[in-house]
């Protein structure tokens, strides 16, 4: 197996999910940006990171040549069972083993999860710190004003979703609908149609 631990990024490469070492800590990138300055020859990377140990989190602006060590987190296979007030938990497929990692952790995708949904539980030092969520989920419209035909335009009306998030769609979807939405942003992407998903 490769030794990550040896290699360092430069501050320009890094990207949203990667982990890194910083003044002696282990984070989570969650934002990597190139900010320019007026006036100023040297762009910065703005970075916002979430502390592997403490959960919180923090900004860092930093030359795009200063160099991060890469941290290797290991990756298990988990299955989503339920969440509560606090935290969502995760079983092992094989040893049945349960684990809760805080929604705080986790971050606004935590609305998307759906039960028995299979995700990768990322492990720093044996202890889960952060789950990989997929990029889009499919999800019912359970309540939107009625659809509008002859308005098909740019307008766009709110919708709620079958878990609770409310996002905004098209003039033409209405309730009962499947509709994809990305998980980071919370943004519609497109109607699915279940007729063409049930041929397919």
């Amino acid at each position: 197996t490769r030794s990550w631990g040896n290699i360092r990024m430069l501050a320009i490469e890094l990207r949203s999910g990667m982990a890194i070492r910083a003044e002696g800590r282990a984070y989570k990138v969650l934002e990597a940006e190139i900010k320019s300055r007026a006036g100023q020859i040297h762009n910065l990377v703005k970075l916002k990171l979430r502390d592997l140990e403490t959960g919180r989190l923090s900004e860092l602006h930093v030359r795009p040549e200063e160099r991060f060590e890469d941290v290797e987190l290991d990756r298990q296979p988990m299955e989503f069972l339920y969440g509560d007030a606090d935290s969502c938990t995760f079983m092992h497929p094989e040893t049945f083993e349960q684990i809760a990692i805080p929604r705080s952790t986790i971050g606004p995708g935590e609305h998307f999860l759906q039960d028995g949904m299979k995700l990768p539980v990322e492990l720093f030092e044996g202890r889960a710190v952060s789950i990989v969520l997929p990029q889009a989920v499919d999800l019912e419209v359970t309540q939107t004003a009625p659809a509008v035909h002859s308005q098909q335009g740019s307008t766009m009306k709110e919708a709620t979703l079958e878990n609770g998030v409310v996002v905004k769609v098209p003039l033409f979807v209405d309730a009962g609908e499947t509709v994809r939405v990305e998980v980071e942003t919370g943004r519609y992407i497109e109607r699915i149609r279940t007729d063409r998903k049930r041929g397919a």
